[in-house]
């Protein structure tokens, strides 16, 4: 499975609230996929991941990881 755990981290070192999150012009995230991501309902598309990467000047794998399903 991916985790986004790296992803929150970023957020929360930045600062950035759900709040502030929603409150932007043009929002790198949208407060629902968070959600999504918080439960592991989903993953995050393409534009959203090259928003997010142009954002914090980063890689795709410092947002995600892969973590292997324990049986």
């Amino acid at each position: 499975m991916i985790s986004y755990e790296r992803l929150f981290n970023k957020l929360a070192a930045a600062g950035l609230t759900s709040y502030q999150l929603r409150k932007m012009d043009d929002p790198i995230i949208a407060q629902a996929t968070l959600t999504r991501l918080k439960r592991g309902a989903s993953g995050i598309d393409g534009n959203t991941l090259n928003r997010l990467c142009k954002y914090f000047d980063c890689q795709p794998g410092d947002l995600m990881e892969y973590v292997p399903d324990t049986e």
